[in-house]
């Protein structure tokens, strides 16, 4: 009996030992979902392959049939080059990038990373290479559409040059470049229609002025005698050979074919990535793409598979297919996530619910091929915070996609079931690869309104010249101009007027006044107002353009002789706008800010506009006082209170205060 225990104690150790062996042992992923590579592992893996790696997902900008081209100039540098073309990622960081990639590569040499069409990283291992030299120069000496190709040709040249000239030229284009960007390369769509357009106007414009022009000039020289009889097809062939010359130049000067530096693409660079993925949602429902940063750890993705497995052996359930892929303006389908997830589907052959999502921005998007779930659930109930995230999402760098995907599968369960299968409808096309970057021709789009508009201007041109020399016999120096009226001084007045635009003013207003009293025997206030304006010139209105009447003793006549036009006219007012007297009659009291500095302020009668200026921007009101000269020469312009001790200083208290105030200075009682 002892020695049968024993044996039974041992047989118990042994089956332990060899379970602890076997668990030991076993794979921690599953065989149907294994573990995808880093980033950088498989990065590296692909320079060594290939020491020039053009991801597919740029076709529409950078398209891999160009890495032959990047390939070649890699060659130049003199040093090993190794070459990555990626999609733009936020939340890599492209040093720690290229460091893993070159940790895992093994090789020395020269290393650089495009993110889309930028230069994002230039980083020299092991050999002496101007990396970052020649980085600033294709910074600053190349404009932002200079495409890839270019700026990489850039970066080889100044790479090649050697250290010394590299750090010199580097700091060469810093300090050109430092204030302004180089000119753009290329133009738009919108600037080949300005360009159509101008054309068009230039071509009927020209000709139809010379025509029109002649005739002008041969009639004003008919009226003073000096005609001069030019052959008849001298002013039509002149016509003639300016539109010739403007239609065959017109196109050499705006040479302009493509409004970017992006090679077309090939119908090979269009299907890679679609065909990449479906092949390996072909053999595994979650794929991961492998250029972009991770998303879902072990866990998560044994978690996603354990849920997409019990979905489809689930009553009405199916096959799910998940595709961790960026989404970009420059992929085959132009960002659209719709026209994506229907591609793949088409290439995989396989109906299922295709859900897409960008580890990039943490979007999720799924579409319903044939699997009997209601699709208006899917468009419609689907959570916001399931498709787009939430606050938390946002700051997190995986997005928190493997926790809105496991909840994307429980609304997937919950989804109402159809007696038949659904299918999405197909999605509108993408905008053509081949021809998005094409300029339209010259002689299109608004070159035909542009014709129309050139005769139009030709004819207005034509109009404007006839009236011009109609009015020029009878032009006479402007002398008095008519006052403004009342409600336009506000807008127009200008708050630092120049001596003779007071000086015209003043000339008008007092004119105006006294041609207003002739055949009136008035008394009262504009009687007053007038008799104060006349003593400031000594009665004679002529003085105003006498350089011995100051800035401040004009504008005390413009503001005597406007009031006293509106008391004439039936509209007496004692207040005057205590911030610009310029602006004419005043309609309250007001304290206002007077100072930009500080909690200065006046008690000022203002106008309806500085009233509102005063209550809706109170700080802006400084700006709008009156300033005139100093009395010294050279002197900064003053508020027109602080410039003189003369009549002027009274206006803030009234108008009857201000002509007393020119009464007592004048000795007039």
């Amino acid at each position: 009996m002892e020695g049968s225990g024993r044996g039974g104690v041992l047989r118990l150790l042994l089956a332990l030992c060899t379970l602890t062996a076997v668990f030991a042992t076993a794979t921690p992923a599953r065989a149907d979902s294994p573990v995808a590579p880093t980033q950088a592992a498989y990065l590296a893996d692909r320079l060594r392959e290939n020491p020039v790696h053009v991801t597919d997902q740029l076709p529409r900008e950078v398209p891999r049939s160009t890495a032959p081209e990047f390939a070649r100039l890699a060659k130049k540098t003199g040093v090993p080059t190794y070459v990555l073309v990626l999609p733009t990622q936020s939340s890599t960081d492209a040093e720690q990038l290229l460091g893993a990639v070159h940790d895992r590569l093994r090789r020395d040499g020269l290393y650089v990373l495009y993110e889309g069409t930028d230069l994002a990283e230039a980083t020299a291992y092991g050999v002496r290479a101007p990396a970052d030299a020649a980085a600033t120069v294709a910074l600053y000496e190349l404009p932002y559409d200079a495409g890839p190709l270019r700026s990489f040709e850039r970066f080889v040249e100044v790479v090649a040059q050697g250290e010394e000239k590299a750090a010199a030229r580097a700091e060469a284009a810093r300090e050109t470049y430092a204030d302004a960007e180089p000119a753009e390369l290329y133009i738009g769509p919108s600037d080949r229609s300005d360009q159509s357009f101008l054309t068009g106007i230039l071509l009927t414009g020209v000709p139809l002025m010379i025509l029109l022009g002649a005739g002008l000039v041969r009639r004003r020289r008919r009226r003073a005698g000096a005609e001069r009889r030019l052959p008849r097809w001298v002013v039509p062939g002149a016509a003639t050979l300016a539109a010739a010359v403007i239609a065959l130049t017109a196109p050499a000067v705006f040479d302009q074919t493509r409004s970017s530096a992006a090679e077309p693409p090939t119908p090979a660079d269009l299907s890679a990535r679609v065909e990449r993925v479906a092949a390996g949602l072909r053999q595994n429902p979650v794929y991961a793409d492998p250029e972009s940063p991770r998303v879902l750890d072990d866990r998560g993705l044994d978690r996603l598979h354990d849920r997409i497995r019990d979905f489809r052996r689930s009553a009405g359930g199916g096959p799910v297919y998940v595709a961790l892929v960026p989404q970009t303006p420059e992929s085959e389908a132009a960002g659209d996530s719709w026209l994506f997830a229907a591609a793949v589907h088409d290439r995989t052959g396989r109906d299922g619910v295709y859900v897409v999502a960008d580890p990039d921005d943490g979007s999720i998007d799924l579409y319903n091929y044939g699997l009997r779930i209601d699709s208006s659930r899917i468009s419609f109930d689907l959570p916001d915070s399931v498709t787009l995230g939430d606050s938390r999402a946002d700051e997190a760098d995986d997005h928190l996609l493997g926790e809105r995907l496991d909840r994307l599968m429980t609304f997937l369960d919950e989804a109402p079931r159809t007696d038949r299968p659904q299918l999405e409808t197909d999605p509108a096309p993408a905008p053509s690869a081949a021809g998005e970057n094409t300029l339209p021709p010259l002689f299109a789009t608004d070159f035909w309104p542009g014709l129309f508009v050139g005769a139009c201007l030709a004819l207005l041109l034509f109009c404007v010249a006839t009236g011009l020399m109609w009015a020029f016999d009878g032009l006479r120096r402007w002398r008095s101009p008519v006052p403004e009226p009342t409600h336009h001084l506000p807008l127009t007045a200008p708050t630092e007027p120049s001596e003779s635009y007071l000086r015209r003013t003043a000339r008008a207003e007092l004119t105006a006044l006294v041609q207003e009293f002739t055949d009136r025997d008035e008394a009262g206030q504009a009687w007053d107002l007038l008799d104060a304006a006349l003593l400031l010139v000594d009665g004679d209105p002529g003085r105003l353009g006498e350089p011995a009447v100051d800035p401040a003793t004009l504008v005390t006549v413009i503001v005597l002789a406007r009031a006293g036009r509106a008391a004439l006219s039936g509209d007496p007012t004692d207040l005057c706008c205590g911030v610009n007297p310029l602006h004419g009659p005043g309609v309250s009291r007001h304290h206002v800010r007077v100072s930009p500095q500080g909690p200065a302020r006046r008690l000022l009668p203002v106008c309806d506009f500085c009233r509102d200026a005063a209550i809706a921007d109170p700080t802006g009101v400084p700006g709008r006082l009156l300033r005139l000269p100093g009395p010294s020469s050279g002197q900064d312009r003053l508020p027109y209170y602080d410039v003189t001790d003369g009549p002027l200083t009274a206006l803030p208290h009234g108008l009857a205060r201000l002509v007393a105030k020119v009464r007592e200075t004048a000795g007039v009682h």
